[in-house]
């Protein structure tokens, strides 16, 4: 009878420990928070659910996690569509290719709170070179500080231009992947672009279309530092995020408990949305 050898765990419970640190214990404080009340010295007061269905009744919660629904959407609308299509206008060989792969990737490397006060100075009405080109010399009126509508837009284009590069690199290895003989095989029945795009290419890319979406669902949906930098929730509460909103409750307001309730069901949300989304682009795969 062979026996296993059961060493090879001890390689993986290092990696355990950090989870469980780094992961399980902080969580389970929050848990602890969440149904309890503190007025500080480290006294407790059992609270149970209360915190919960107070969330669930508050209109203040319902608006802030719609505004963070209408961001993901948006984004994940502009993005998505713009990666692909710029992944599929970049060279598959040539010099090009390592510029356009190198100038796709600096965004990212630019750190998050360093994109909100770039785009912060960048769209200020009076010296920032594009509010003052749009105000000065297109005759828009545009100030970001005192307009919801700009406000929106400037934070949905500041992401798009940090982001999108992710969804470019992700949909380009994904092209650069499909076999020649493909292509090869299309042009001899004489298929049009359209068709290449949506036999070939597109079922070629969904894999990497799939943790494209997932990467920025989950990330456009836990944004924080670039539109607190950029507009701290302003003008108002208009574009107060769900993340901002909880931060004010924990650290604005020192509500420990509401804040330890609204983030689990922030994260529960992430979850089963991104679970969703990962269900219905694999489920043919599945079968």
């Amino acid at each position: 009878m062979k026996t296993q050898n059961q060493k090879a765990w001890f390689f993986v419970l290092p990696v355990l420990l950090l989870v469980a640190f780094n992961a399980l214990i902080p969580m389970m404080t929050v848990v602890n928070y969440s149904v309890q009340e503190t007025f500080g010295n480290n006294l407790f007061f059992w609270q149970g659910l209360d915190w919960f269905q107070n969330l669930m009744r508050s209109e203040r919660f319902h608006a802030a996690l719609g505004r963070q629904f209408m961001f993901t959407g948006l984004i994940l609308l502009i993005e998505i569509p713009l990666g692909v299509a710029i992944a599929m206008s970049m060279p598959r060989k040539g010099f090009w290719v390592s510029v356009c792969l190198v100038t796709m990737a600096l965004p990212m490397l630019i750190p998050w709170n360093v994109v909100g006060a770039m785009w912060n100075i960048f769209t200020l009405p009076d010296i920032g070179l594009m509010g003052y080109f749009l105000n000065h010399v297109m005759g828009i009126p545009y100030d970001m500080t005192q307009n919801v509508f700009a406000a929106w837009v400037t934070i949905i284009v500041m992401d798009v231009w940090h982001w999108t590069s992710l969804v470019v690199l992700l949909s380009y290895a994904g092209l650069v992947s499909i076999p020649e003989a493909y292509y090869q095989a299309a042009k001899i029945d004489g298929a049009s672009n359209f068709a290449v795009f949506r036999f070939i290419q597109l079922p070629k890319m969904k894999n990497v279309l799939t943790i494209a979406v997932l990467l920025r669902f989950i990330d456009s949906f836990n944004i924080y530092t670039e539109p607190f930098v950029l507009t701290g929730g302003g003008p108002g509460n208009s574009t107060t995020l769900l993340s901002i909103d909880l931060v004010k409750i924990a650290l604005g307001q020192f509500d420990l408990g509401p804040a330890a309730a609204m983030s689990l069901i922030y994260f529960a949300i992430t979850l089963l949305v991104s679970w969703l989304f990962f269900t219905l682009m694999t489920k043919d795969d599945a079968r």
